[in-house]
C-alpha cells in the first residue's frame, strides 16, 4: 500500500512525536550500553544491527512501542499536543478546545515549537501536592505567532509545572504573493516576527492573573545542521515585577521539513544586532523629536504642564512605548458584526486595576499588549479604550482613543468618533454607553440656551490613534468646553504622522508587538446555559432548605423568562429596547388571578455559580424572591449566557417566583 507525500509526512511526525513521548532515545543508549559492557572481553567481536535489535526485543522495548502506538483521531491530536494521559489532579477547564487532526501541507514550511516543562516557578514551591479530584490553581500557556494563536491545556500550578505541549506553526510569506512556495532559510532570517509567550494563572475561583509576556525569538534554529534545538527560556514577572524571574520553560524547536543549507551563527547574530541597531537608532531620533515637540507645547501656556498629555506608556514588561503603537486597524472578520456589538464585547472583558504591591493609593501604570489583554480577559481603562479604538478603525470610523479625567480628577481613558457631518460621539469602552457630546459656547450670552453635559468625562489632555497624536491646547481642556476640531491648529497640537509612522507603523520596529487576530468563541452557550441554571437551582435549593421552606419549581415559568433575558441583551447591543410586551404579556397569563408575580434579573461577566448566587443574596430584592413565603409558591430561575470573541461571555440570570397573595 502507498501513501500519499502528505499522509506519509503526517504518520511519519505522529511516530516521532510517539518516540518522543516515550523517551525512545534514552532506552535505546541504556540498552546499548548494557550489550557493549556485556560483549567485552578477550573474544568480543563488533556489534551488528540484529545483535542490538534481539537486544531490544529481550528488554520489551520494541513491543512496548507497538503496544502504545494507537492511530485513531483522539491519540493522535493527544501525541501531537503533547498532553499527559492522566492528570495528576482535576481542575476545571471551562474553555475546551477540542483537538483537530491537521493535514501538513508538504509544500510549505513548519516551525515545530515543544515547550518540555517549566521549573523554578519559587512562588509555587510551598504549594502542597494536590489531592485527586481536588480542584486547584492551574497554568495556562498562550501563543501568537504571523496570525496563528494556540492555547495549552491547563496544567497544576507546581514548582515545576508539568506544561508539556507542541504546537505547529506554519512559516508563510505576507504580501509578497509567493504565499504557497516553501520558504527558505534567508527569507526566514528576514522574518523578524516573535513567537509570543503569555503565562497565565487561573485560580480556584476562575480569578485570572498574568503571570508573564515574552518575546522568544526562534530563528536560532536556521543554524542548527540537524534542524533541532533546544534552550531554556527565563520567563520574567509583568508591571511592578518586570525585573523578577517567574520561572524558566524548557523549549524544543524544530523545523519542517529540515533545512538544506543552514546559515551560521553569525549570520543570525549580524542579522539580529542589525534590527536591535536600527530599532533603537528609529526610537531614539523619535524620542528627540518628542522633546522638542513638548518644549514646543509648554511654550504656548506654561499651564500646559499640568495637562494630561500621555506620549509614551509602559507595557507589561516595563518597556516604554509610545501610546499610538497600542492602536491598529483591528478587523474582526465574521466575529463582530458592528462597532456596536464590538463596543459590547469589549465591555465584557473585565475591568480590573494592574495590581501594585503595597498601599499609598498610587495607581501602577500598565498599558497591556492586546494579546496579554485578550488571554488574560481584563484589563484597565487603557487597555479597554485601545481594544475598541482598533475595532473601531476596522469598522471604517474616523477613532480616536482620549487621555483625561472623570468625576474627582481619576486618570481615565475611554473613545471618540468622528462623523462626516462634525458630530462628535465619546464611547465609554467599559460600559459599552455612548454619549453625543455638544460643546458649550463660552462666549455665548449669557440667558442663551447652553446643552447640558451628558458624558461623566471632565477634562481631555490629548487624543489618538494609530498614526495621528494630538494634544489639546485650548484655553481650557474641560470637556464640555472643548472643540473636537483637530484641523484647527490653534485649538490642537499634532505631532508629525511621518515621526509617529517611523515607530508606531507595523513592521516599523522589531520592538513593536505583534497584533494577534481575535478568536471564535470554543464555549457552547446553550450546553453553558444550562449547567448554570442547574447549579442555580440546586443553591436556591439548599438556601431555601437551610430556612426551612419547600422549593416547587415552575419549568414553563422559567422558560417564559428567556425572552426578557433574550431582550436586555439586545438592549445592550444595540442600545434598542424591544420585545417587552410580550413578555409581560405571557408572564400575566402564566401567573393565575389572585397570584403575584416577581422577578428579579441581574447580569454578569463570569460563570461560577457560588459567587453570582452570593452577589445576588446581598440585593434585597433578590432575597425576597428567593426566599418567598406564602401559598402555592412556584419558584423559577432562567441562565441565558450569551458567547462572544475570545469566549467573554454576558451572562444574564433571572430568579422569579409567583405565590397567592394572602391578605
Amino acid at each position: 500500500m502507498s501513501l500519499p507525500p502528505e499522509k506519509a509526512s503526517e504518520l511519519k511526525q505522529i511516530i516521532h512525536n510517539h518516540l518522543l513521548k516515550m523517551n525512545i532515545h534514552g532506552k535505546i543508549q541504556e540498552v546499548l550500553a548494557e550489550t557493549v559492557r556485556n560483549d567485552q572481553g578477550p573474544a568480543h567481536r563488533s556489534l551488528s544491527e540484529a545483535d542490538f535489535l534481539r537486544a531490544l526485543q529481550r528488554r520489551g522495548i520494541i513491543d512496548d512501542v507497538m503496544k502504545d502506538l494507537h492511530f485513531t483521531q483522539e491519540v493522535t491530536a493527544d501525541a501531537e499536543m503533547g498532553s499527559p494521559s492522566k492528570p495528576a489532579t482535576h481542575f476545571v477547564d471551562k474553555n475546551v478546545t477540542h483537538l483537530e487532526k491537521t493535514n501538513i501541507d508538504p509544500s510549505r514550511r513548519y516551525l515545530y515549537l515543544q515547550v518540555l516543562g517549566g521549573k523554578a516557578f519559587l512562588e509555587h514551591l510551598q504549594e502542597p501536592e494536590p489531592l485527586p479530584g481536588q480542584v486547584c490553581s492551574t497554568f495556562t500557556l498562550y501563543l501568537h505567532f504571523r496570525n496563528q494563536r494556540f492555547r495549552s491545556k491547563p496544567v497544576p500550578c507546581a514548582c515545576e509545572p508539568a506544561l508539556k505541549e507542541g504546537f505547529l506553526l506554519e512559516i508563510h510569506r505576507d504580501g509578497t504573493g509567493e504565499g504557497g512556495k516553501m520558504v527558505d532559510a534567508t527569507t526566514m532570517l528576514s522574518m523578524c516576527d516573535p513567537v509570543q509567550l503569555v503565562l497565565i494563572k487561573t485560580d480556584t475561583s476562575s480569578e485570572t492573573t498574568l503571570v508573564s509576556s515574552y518575546f522568544l525569538d526562534w530563528r536560532t534554529v536556521l543554524s542548527s545542521p540537524t534542524g533541532k534545538t533546544c534552550f531554556a527560556v527565563e520567563l520574567m514577572g509583568v508591571g511592578s515585577e518586570c525585573k523578577v524571574p517567574a520561572g524558566v520553560l524548557t523549549v524544543g524547536l524544530e523545523l519542517y521539513p529540515p533545512l538544506t543549507e543552514t546559515l551560521s551563527t553569525d549570520i543570525i547574530s549580524t542579522q539580529q544586532s542589525l534590527e536591535r541597531q536600527r530599532t533603537a537608532e528609529k526610537e531614539r531620533l523619535f524620542l528627540v523629536y518628542a522633546k522638542q515637540w513638548w518644549r514646543e507645547f509648554l511654550e504656548i501656556r506654561p499651564s500646559h504642564q499640568s495637562k494630561m498629555v500621555k506620549i509614551f506608556a509602559q507595557d507589561e514588561n516595563g518597556v516604554n512605548r509610545p501610546v499610538c503603537s497600542y492602536v491598529r486597524v483591528l478587523r474582526a472578520g465574521r466575529l463582530l458584526e458592528s462597532p456596536r456589538q464590538a463596543a459590547r464585547f469589549v465591555s465584557l472583558l473585565a475591568h480590573e486595576k494592574a495590581p501594585v504591591v503595597g498601599g499609598g493609593g498610587g495607581k501602577q501604570e500598565q498599558w497591556c499588549t492586546l494579546m496579554a489583554f485578550l488571554c488574560r480577559g481584563k484589563g484597565d481603562c487603557e487597555d479597554h479604550a485601545t481594544l475598541l479604538c482598533s475595532l473601531l478603525l476596522g469598522f471604517g470610523l474616523d477613532a480616536y482613543v482620549c487621555v483625561g479625567t472623570k468625576a474627582k480628577g481619576t486618570a481615565h481613558a475611554w473613545v471618540l468618533t468622528r462623523g462626516t457631518d462634525g458630530s462628535v460621539t465619546f464611547w465609554e469602552s467599559v460600559t459599552a454607553h455612548r454619549y453625543l457630546h455638544r460643546a458649550i459656547d463660552p462666549d455665548a450670552p449669557p440667558l442663551a440656551p447652553q446643552p447640558k453635559p451628558s458624558s461623566p468625562y471632565r477634562t481631555v489632555g490629548c487624543v489618538f490613534n494609530h498614526h495621528t497624536f494630538l494634544a489639546n491646547c485650548q484655553p481650557s481642556d474641560a470637556v464640555e468646553l472643548c472643540v473636537f476640531d483637530f484641523q484647527n491648529q490653534s485649538r490642537w497640537k499634532a505631532m508629525s504622522e511621518e515621526a509617529l509612522k517611523s515607530v508606531c507603523a507595523p513592521g516599523s520596529t522589531t520592538s513593536l508587538a505583534p497584533l494577534p487576530p481575535l478568536c471564535a468563541p470554543s464555549l457552547d452557550p446553550a450546553a453553558a446555559s444550562n449547567q448554570l441554571e442547574l447549579e442555580m437551582r440546586y443553591l436556591v435549593s439548599e438556601y431555601r432548605k437551610d430556612l426551612e421552606l419547600a422549593t416547587v419549581w415552575d419549568d414553563h415559568l422559567s422558560y417564559l423568562l428567556s425572552s426578557a433575558l433574550s431582550a436586555y441583551e439586545l438592549e445592550r447591543c444595540t442600545g434598542v429596547s424591544c420585545g417587552n410586551e410580550e413578555f409581560q404579556d405571557a408572564v400575566r397569563r402564566a401567573v393565575p388571578d389572585g397570584h403575584t408575580f416577581k422577578g428579579f434579573p441581574i447580569h454578569f461577566l463570569h460563570r461560577n455559580a457560588r459567587r453570582a448566587f452570593a452577589t445576588c443574596l446581598r440585593s434585597p430584592f433578590c432575597e425576597e424572591v428567593v426566599c418567598c413565603r406564602g401559598d402555592h409558591v412556584r419558584l423559577a430561575v432562567r441562565v441565558r449566557v450569551f458567547a462572544y470573541p475570545e469566549n467573554a461571555c454576558a451572562v444574564w440570570l433571572m430568579f422569579a417566583c409567583k405565590y397567592r397573595s394572602v391578605l
